[in-house]
């Protein structure tokens, strides 16, 4: 029987500076069919947000789906902060 010792090692979880992040909405009003009018995928929410009021002033729709992606990076504690050596 092998043996194998599993050390735990800290991480830190940041969002990746290199990486921008994504904003984007679509329209769920609707009776039997949602609208599913989407506001395009943007840098920031702004953009979306103007969208959404324009949307609604031109439908009258209210209800929407709101998307937020970003990216994600795990470093080693002792390494948080810092680039590490990651790009």
């Amino acid at each position: 029987m092998t043996r194998r010792v599993f050390r735990y090692v800290p991480f830190t979880i940041e969002q990746d500076g290199t990486a921008e992040p994504e904003y984007e909405a679509r329209c769920v009003s609707g009776d039997e069919t949602e609208c599913g009018a989407r506001s395009g995928t943007w840098t920031g929410p702004e953009p979306v947000e103007e969208w959404q009021r324009r949307h609604t002033q031109e439908t009258g729709h209210r209800r929407y789906r709101r998307n937020f992606g970003d990216y994600a990076v795990l470093r080693p504690a002792e390494l948080a902060g810092s680039n590490g050596g990651a790009g």
